[in-house]
């Protein structure tokens, strides 16, 4: 959860994952649904798919524990080196390094490493020295990773660090030569993308449609709205309904818009009601209870728009 997440923002979430789902065998039995359930909110959906498969691998491969070796950690789906050193050090107590941003900031800054730190020269550099500092506190390498981390997090911030206030200020090469805030060097981020999309809210006999996103694409399995992504500016609703639902036999009405980013995209999302005296469909597609919506896994958006619907429904009622 914290791949991705802020821990404020995990915590309810790691509270309710940890009351449906306790131990690795209740979530390598639970239905995929139920997992996403919980998951929904926090995006990256593949995170999810992969803590249910490593819970399957280590129920099949390890006897229902989890795996201490840090080669065994690895191997496990959606745990890379960071992840595989933190658990083994500060879980284990082994002598794992761990390379995160923060810590990636306060090395770059020991060693005054001014070059890209994403590149793969200077990753194995800090892997490196990383791994150095934990060879030379034998039984207490947990301790001096989650220092590092917080130190990164607290102290040898992005900017303005407080170099007066490190404990290791006397072997900071950045501060020596009075430039700490310089490094490491700032890459500059992608431009962001402006994209459009169009969203169909469509009622009949007090159920809504809604579709199941295919596997392979980002949100798999989720459900959503029925809706056209990426639509282009010239694009009428008018226009998006009859590409999605195969027919220009309806009304459709402006509903609402909604503004949301997702990494460097930056996105409209206009959703509009649509009344039609012939049922639509679309793949995948599901006429849906207001009850039974608030069961499914939905993407934040649309998870919005059913709240509102639902709310809608019930003033209605």
């Amino acid at each position: 959860m914290l791949q991705q997440t802020q821990v404020k923002t995990v915590i309810p979430y790691w509270e309710r994952w940890m009351r449906a789902l306790p131990t690795v065998a209740a979530l390598a039995r639970a239905p995929w649904e139920n997992v996403l359930k919980l998951w929904e909110g926090l995006g990256y959906y593949t995170r999810a798919r992969n803590l249910q498969r490593a819970a399957e691998l280590i129920r099949r491969q390890h006897r229902g524990e989890f795996p201490r070796e840090l080669d065994a950690v690895l191997a496990l789906p959606g745990i890379g080196r960071y992840t595989a050193g933190a658990i083994c050090s500060i879980a284990f107590g082994q002598p794992a390094p761990i390379l995160d941003g923060n810590v990636t900031r306060v090395l770059a800054r020991l060693g005054a490493i001014r070059d890209d730190v994403r590149s793969a020269r200077v990753q194995r550099r800090l892997w490196a020295l990383a791994e150095d500092l934990v060879r030379t506190a034998p039984g207490r390498c947990s301790e001096l990773n989650q220092a590092l981390m917080e130190l990164g997090a607290t102290i040898c911030t992005p900017r303005h660090p407080q170099c007066g206030e490190c404990p290791i200020r006397s072997d900071c090469r950045a501060r020596r030569v009075g430039r700490a805030e310089s490094f490491p060097r700032r890459v500059a981020r992608p431009a962001t993308t402006a994209r459009r999309a169009i969203a169909f809210v469509v009622e009949r006999d007090g159920r809504v449609l809604l579709r199941q996103r295919p596997t392979g694409v980002v949100n798999a399995h989720l459900w959503e709205f029925p809706t056209i992504e990426d639509a282009a500016a010239h694009v009428t609703p008018e226009t998006a309904a009859a590409t999605l639902f195969r027919s220009d036999r309806g009304q459709v009405t402006p509903w609402k818009t909604w503004r949301h980013s997702i990494t460097r995209y930056r996105i409209t999302l206009e959703v509009h009601g649509m009344a039609t005296d012939v049922p639509p469909r679309v793949p995948g597609g599901r006429w849906v209870s207001p009850a039974k919506l608030a069961e499914l896994a939905m993407p934040a958006a649309h998870r919005k728009i059913a709240l509102k619907w639902r709310a809608w429904k019930a003033r209605a009622t």
